[in-house]
């Protein structure tokens, strides 16, 4: 390479600030901090068939008590579809649909069949037409290019030779999933003619990982390190134990992009994060004051934020910032703002204190509130990287960009100052489809070749070979499930099946007795940067010797901590104090870009090129004692609780984390049926993570059931199953080495794998609870810590190994009890839940203003004619309503059936969407509710009615029913469109013998599959909003499995999954339209539908127009005419189709708002932003 000295330039964009660091030969570098501005908007062809592809997505919705449902929208401008088209072929089928198809090998090695040619003519005639048009940038993204993309590089060059710049999805990252891979390339079409510099590598973004890893890893002692880069809006932490760790998935600012990534867990929480007391819990973020306006203290009319509460505690002092504030950006920091504000907000808190008798808060305390609930909702990511991947907390150093820890140069633009460190790197990718073999003669040519072009790449742009390294990677995987790792060759060996092993037991806590695949070689070849890196903090402390007592400073200033006030705080500057230095706390240290704070009893060590901060232990928190009734004999803090109910939360998040990445079941990994939640030690729901609304209210009912059944017959290492009344699978787990409750864990999947009548488990005529499945009141299927197998199977008469991943690391880690006492917690537990019922009593009496007490009614209909009648009266002195359900129809013979613990749900999920905040999800939320059904009711059955359908179908009548009784929004699609197919299972023995009640003597058990999934459809539009389209709503938030997932897996083609245009309810806010979802079978299979809203529309509210209501449709050819037929379905019913036959799902769409005559450019009144119901509510009135 060049030895000419070169003036390196690196800049990170932020979301508040942007910070610029120069480095120019022989002279000091330069620092820059800018407040950010945001960039303007830029607006920029998939197979046939699939033009909304991206659009819908995985048709989930990102905020699932968002009534307005709203997806982020997509990069592109348009769309073209290309008639091309091929298919996986098994190497087991032998008969092939399709057998005069052209049959090609893929660079996996498996066979595929190309239905349709690409007709280029026709791709020149489209792309022409483009260009006239004034595009000049495109993504491709072909169905199955990741393993075959001849047909995706032909579209590919003859683009690039007509001037386009183009992103093909298989040259991104030719990994499996269409649609990732193609959100993918339609970012860096979109990015590429704008910021082209930026996508040679995409992992730019993250240089604050490159700059402390560059920085603070010590080769020598080699211990762990957290990074945490606390910006103005986020906070980002990532860990670095010598090697960097990389993700293949991620979602950046709502796009899905399919590219090797750096494993950043961000937390929607900074500086600029804005402050709140919301419902008795001191809220910080998610919301953000950004920039424009900034922080209270900027002069420019912003609301309280961590940068306030800093400034107010005197952390911060306004005389060392630079004079950049105000609308003409020349003022000071405005501290007398900021205490004016907190001043108000202390009196707002203790109006709410004194009327529940609890004690008062100083402004102080108030503000080291804020802060420390701060804290802990940053702790979470690191939780996420360490304790729930296996790694202890305690032997990793923490590495900050600010703050008490390891202080690195630079280190508020630590971004900035890792662009300049970062090394040149070529990643080089290409997926394989083997066994893995410990000889790896099978990749080894292929390695030589991916490490042959990167290294070419790297010496076209002047590096040497000898300061090129190369790091080898095997994408691997159980056969069986879909949970691959990426695993890093280790240092002297070949044995990637060791490496797999021990990661997989450590992250996931067992391992397989199961062969392993490789589906993927990897290559990342990197060359060393210029930039100059310094010692390490270990190093630094290693050679420093015995440090010198810092000079007593001239300068004191008065800052506040916790548990001891305000004190006399000395302050240092950076640049004036020695190297080897030791600062005793309390202590604030000025830097050029930063503000150190040391508190008491903590040392700082001034280092060469670092400052490392010992911190003193933190005491211990005093037992809190819990009377029998389970109310806590001390007083709630405020701030605990509100830092507890991040840790309930947590807990929640990561047991579905690691349930998802665990399991086999594509319901559960792919479509992420499932929900996971902490209980009280009576089985009252302490916190629920935001996975599947209709499981809220369910699971309680389920919990405490077992609760009382197994009361005093459980031991440590005892996990139960439960599937009495529902068609889910319940799995409850206990922490060990307790003789008694201390809480429950549990989680709720649906598996389509086994049970029922039918393949799918979802039978569209079932009469009676056993057709749908294996009911089960209670059975432990772990006990002592020992999986039941033979019980299983006994009971399921199937391999239960789709229900066994169920079990992976359900006994949370005691790490909270031994942190705050186990009385602490529990008390803790039982105030979250007053804290939501709080909260709702509060919106009830909202709402009786905003009614005028008047009494709230509503009434719809199931298809088959049943009524659903609600009738809300609000107590408004109490706080308190009753839901009365009286006039509903009866229990039908059929599978509409809801039982009581869905519509406990559906009044949640209402409740919480019409309540501006983040609040608790436990049983305090139906405390203030009063809930009456009429026995033997349809939402009241008996005990052995069918109630598959009830589950995903009647809940969403339910619930719009209850939006409606409020006035809302209208109806959304109300329904689920659930789709079965499969083969195999119990058959009727030829001799005619025949089952009863689920019982049969002589039943032959065929081998086969079972698929289910859930469709979307349209969503009802509100007064200032349209309704959104191709989107799960309300009741369910499931993901639609990928189309090249779904046709490698299971013996059928994906023909159309588009939107419904037109299907949408006409007014001033139309509604959202529904989707045409086709495909086509490959072989004969049972295929099913059970679904609603095919006879009665989706209601408008105001004026509004009604949605289309849905058709399900069967296309097959007449046997003697040999033309095609198109059968109506209609909304519930199961067919045995043949090879070729398909299937035509057209779903719901949603109801409109307002005449459409009322309708201007932006909506209604001209007003196009989008609020939450309870502001929706107040407009109503």
């Amino acid at each position: 390479m060049s030895t000419t000295p070169k003036i390196n330039i690196s800049i990170d964009r932020g979301g508040t600030f942007t910070d610029i660091h120069a480095s120019v030969p022989g002279k000091p570098d330069i620092i820059l901090k800018l407040l950010s501005v945001d960039p303007a908007n830029y607006q920029d062809a998939p197979t046939e068939g699939f033009r909304d592809l991206l659009k819908i997505g995985n048709q989930s919705r990102p905020k699932i008590f968002d009534l307005s449902a709203a997806k982020i929208g997509v990069l592109y401008e348009n769309v073209i579809e290309l008639d091309e088209r091929i298919i996986p072929c098994p190497a087991a089928s032998q008969d092939c649909l399709y057998p005069e198809c052209r049959l090609v090998e893929g660079t996996t090695g498996e066979k595929f069949r190309v239905l349709r040619e690409l007709d280029i003519q026709e791709v020149s005639r489209r792309l022409t037409q483009l260009w006239e048009d004034g595009y000049r940038s495109v993504a491709v993204a072909l169905l199955h290019s990741y393993a075959y993309p001849e047909h995706e590089l032909e579209v590919g060059k003859l683009a690039v030779s007509m001037g386009f710049s183009v992103a093909l999805s298989s040259s991104l990252q030719p990994m499996i999933k269409v649609v990732p891979r193609g959100m993918s390339a339609s970012a860096d079409a979109y990015l590429t003619p704008v910021i082209k510099t930026y996508i040679d590598s995409i992992d730019s973004n993250f240089d604050g990982v490159v700059g402390f890893a560059a920085t603070s890893w010590d080769q020598d002692d080699q211990v762990p390190v957290i990074g945490f880069d606390m910006g103005g809006t986020s906070t980002d932490v990532c860990r670095f134990d010598g090697t960097f760790e990389h993700v293949f998935g991620a979602s950046i600012a709502g796009v899905s992009i399919q590219s090797p990534q750096l494993n950043i867990n961000t937390v929607a929480a900074g500086g600029g994060s804005i402050l709140s007391w919301r419902n008795g819990l001191f809220m910080v973020g998610p919301e953000s004051a950004s920039a424009h306006p900034g922080p209270a203290c900027y002069r420019k009319g912003g609301p309280l934020t961590v940068t306030d509460a800093n400034l107010f505690l005197g952390r911060l002092l306004p005389e060392y910032f630079p004079k950049i504030f105000g609308p003409k950006e020349d003022m000071p920091l405005d501290k007398d703002i900021t205490v004016q504000m907190f001043s108000e907000l202390t009196t707002t808190i203790n109006k709410e204190q004194s009327a529940n008798n609890r004690p008062l808060l100083t402004a102080d305390e108030v503000a080291l509130g804020f802060l420390n609930v701060a804290d802990e909702s940053m702790a979470r990511p690191i939780r996420n990287l360490t304790e729930a991947r296996g790694f202890e907390t305690s032997a990793i150093t923490l590495l900050l960009s600010e703050g008490l820890g390891v202080n690195m140069p630079y280190s508020s633009v630590l971004s900035a100052y890792g662009l300049a460190l970062a090394d040149v790197v070529k990643e080089a990718q290409e997926p394989v489809s083997i066994q893995y073999r410990s000889s790896q003669q099978d990749v080894s040519a292929r390695i030589d070749t991916l490490i042959a072009k990167s290294t070419h790449d790297l010496t076209l742009q002047g590096f040497d070979e000898d300061h090129i390294r190369h790091e080898i990677y095997l994408n691997m995987r159980y056969e069986g499930s879909d949970t691959s790792l990426m695993i890093l060759k280790p240092a002297q060996t070949w044995d990637f099946a060791t490496a797999f092993k021990d990661r997989h037991r450590r992250e996931f806590g067992f391992t397989f007795e199961k062969p392993l695949l490789v589906d993927d070689v990897r290559v990342r070849s990197i060359a060393s940067s210029e930039g100059q890196r310094t010692k390490s903090p270990a190093a630094q402390l290693r050679s420093a010797g015995a440090p010198a007592a810092a000079q007593l400073s001239t300068t004191i200033t008065e800052v506040c901590f916790k548990d001891v006030g305000r004190l006399r705080t000395p302050v240092y500057l950076l640049k004036e104090v020695p190297s080897n230095t030791r600062i005793c706390g309390p202590a604030i240290i000025i830097d050029e870009t930063q503000t150190i704070v040391v508190t008491p009893g903590a040392i700082a060590n001034v280092l060469d090129s670092c400052l490392v901060i010992d911190l003193v232990d933190a005491e211990q928190p005093k037992e809190v004692t819990v009377d029998g009734t389970g109310t806590s004999a001390v007083t709630i803090d405020p701030v605990r609780l509100s830092i507890f109910g991040h840790r309930f939360m947590s807990i929640a998040e990561q047991m579905g984390n690691t349930l998802q990445k665990t399991s086999v079941s594509t319901n559960i990994k792919e479509r992420l049926d499932f929900s996971c939640a902490l209980f009280s030690p009576d089985g009252g729901l302490v916190a629920n993570a935001p996975h599947v609304p209709v499981h809220l209210g369910s699971m309680q009912f389920a919990v405490r059931y077992q609760h009382q059944h197994w009361l005093g017959r459980l031991k440590d290492g005892d996990l139960w199953r439960h599937t009495f009344a529902r068609h889910y699978r319940c799995y409850t787990g206990f922490p060990p080495s307790s003789p008694e409750i201390v809480f429950y864990v549990a989680s709720r999947g649906h598996h389509a794998d086994i049970g029922g009548v039918l393949p799918g488990s979802m039978p569209p005529k079932s009469t009676e609870l056993w057709q749908e499945g294996a009911a089960i009141r209670a059975e432990k299927i772990v006990e002592g810590g020992k999986f039941n197998e033979t019980r299983m199977i006994e009971l399921l008469l199937h391999e239960p190994s789709s229900n066994s991943c169920q079990y992976a690391r359900h006994s949370a880690h005691p790490r909270l009890i031994t942190e705050y006492g186990l009385s602490c917690v529990q008390a803790y537990m039982f105030a979250i839940q007053d804290t939501a019922e709080t909260a709702v009593r509060n919106l009830l009496r909202e709402l009786h203003a905003r009614f005028g007490g008047q009494p709230l009614e509503s009434v719809d209909y199931m298809d088959d004619g049943s009524p659903i009648q609600l009738r809300i009266q609000i107590d408004e002195a109490s706080g308190s309503a009753t839901f009365d359900f009286t006039g509903t129809g009866s229990e039908v013979y059929g599978n509409t059936n809801a039982p009581v613990a869905i519509t406990h749900s559906a009044i949640i999920y209402c409740l919480r969407c019409m309540i501006q905040s983040d609040i608790p999800l436990n049983q305090g939320c139906l405390a203030p509710i009063d809930i009456k059904i009429p026995e033997r009711s349809l939402l009241s059955p008996s005990r052995n009615a069918a109630v598959v359908g009830g589950n995903v179908l009647t809940s969403q009548r339910i619930t719009d029913v209850i939006l409606k009784a409020f006035g809302v929004c209208a109806a959304s699609q109300g329904c689920t469109n659930n789709l079965t197919f499969g083969t195999g299972g119990k058959t009727e023995a030829s001799s005619g013998e025949h089952m009863t009640n689920g019982n049969e003597t002589t039943a032959k058990h065929v081998d086969g599959f079972g698929y289910y999934e859930t469709i979307a459809g349209g969503a009802g539009a509100g007064p200032i909003w349209d309704g959104e389209s191709g989107v799960h709503t309300h009741m369910t938030n499931t993901c639609i499995t990928d189309p090249e997932i779904l046709e490698k897996r299971y013996p059928c083609v994906l023909r159309q999954f588009s939107l419904r245009e037109g299907s949408g309810g006409a007014g001033a806010r139309p509604g959202g339209d529904g989707v045409v979802r086709e495909i086509e079978f490959l072989e004969p299979v049972q295929c099913s539908i059970l679904s609603e809203r095919r006879v009665h529309k989706p209601h408008g509210m105001w004026g509004g127009g009604m949605g289309k209501e849905g058709l399900n449709l069967w296309l097959t050819k007449d046997e003697e005419t040999g033309q095609e037929r198109r059968v109506n379905l209609g909304g519930k019913n199961t067919v045995k189709m043949n090879r070729g036959d398909r299937i035509v799902v057209m779903t719901p769409g949603g109801g409109a708002w307002g005449e459409e005559q009322q309708r201007d450019g932006n909506g209604i009144n001209g007003k196009s932003e989008r609020k939450h119901a309870i502001d929706i509510v107040s407009k109503l009135s």
